[in-house]
This record gives structure tokens, C-alpha cells and sequence, in this order.
């Protein structure tokens, strides 16, 4: 699975013009099942996730994960994620999931998040969603777990 990450003072997601998930401080968690995935993958990306520390410490050091100050997570499904951008000028996704593979995935790795204490708001798989979000830092990283 690959995400992309982002340390937010506050995110929304919003279908058809009403806000149907909204954190304060936290993670903005934009997620892409990939072809092969399954849920040892979006296990350990939820897992990963909830002990990634890049939230600062007293000194100012990005020392804490999510679960030590507390925050959420936003975590919205984007195919999109899977873009190979290898050949002309139109990105291919074949890379990605099939769509029931992918929304079944994508649930399950909200469960897995929730499983780590931490509060989930989420956006809805497929939709045409509208992200808002004011990045803290910025702080984005990307991960695959292909890569580990």
C-alpha cells in the first residue's frame, strides 16, 4: 500500500458539498491499496503509521508519533497514488487495486488505524471528495511498503 502523509493543524473532506470527516491536530492520510495488497500490508502501514513520530517534542525536535500528543487521523482513499507517469503525459493506474479490492482494503486499514487508539474520520471511497487541509511544517512523507 502506499501513503502519503501529511502533519496537519486541521483537514475536512467534503462530498457533495457537506463535511463528512474533520480533525483538529493530527495526520492527513491519503492511502492507495496497490495490485497484490492485501491486509498484512494495510496492517503494517497502520501500524507504522501510528508510531511515526514527527510531532515535536519540548526541545523542538520531531520526537512524538500521533498516539503521544493525541491527535487524529483523516484517512482518504486516492487511486491516484498509484500514477505511473513513466510514458507521455497522461498518467496510467493499472498499478492500483481493482476498486472492490481497494475500498475493502481501505476499510480495513481505517479498522487497523482505530485498532491503535487512535480516532479515525475518513472520506468515502470512490467519491468525488473536496480535501482541505492547513499542513504543519510542512511535514509530508511518503511510504510504500513495497519498499520494506
Amino acid at each position: 500500500m502506499r501513503a502519503l502523509i501529511q502533519r496537519v493543524s486541521d483537514a475536512s473532506v467534503t462530498v457533495d458539498g457537506e463535511i463528512i470527516g474533520e480533525i483538529g491536530d493530527g495526520l492527513l492520510v491519503l492511502v492507495c491499496a496497490m495490485d497484490g495488497d492485501g491486509v498484512a500490508e494495510a496492517d503494517r502501514l497502520a501500524a507504522k503509521i501510528a508510531k511515526l513520530r514527527i510531532f515535536q517534542d519540548e526541545a523542538g525536535k520531531m520526537n512524538r508519533s500521533i498516539k503521544d500528543i493525541g491527535g487524529a487521523v483523516l484517512a482518504v482513499s486516492q487511486f491516484t497514488l498509484a500514477a505511473d507517469t513513466q510514458r507521455g503525459n497522461r498518467p496510467g493506474f493499472s498499478a492500483a487495486s481493482d476498486p472492490e479490492t481497494g475500498s475493502r482494503l481501505y476499510d480495513h486499514f481505517c479498522a487497523a488505524l482505530a485498532t491503535q487508539d487512535l480516532p479515525v474520520e475518513r472520506g468515502r471511497f470512490g467519491a468525488d471528495m473536496k480535501v482541505r487541509l492547513l499542513n504543519d511544517g510542512p511535514v509530508t512523507i511518503w511510504m510504500d511498503t513495497a519498499d520494506w
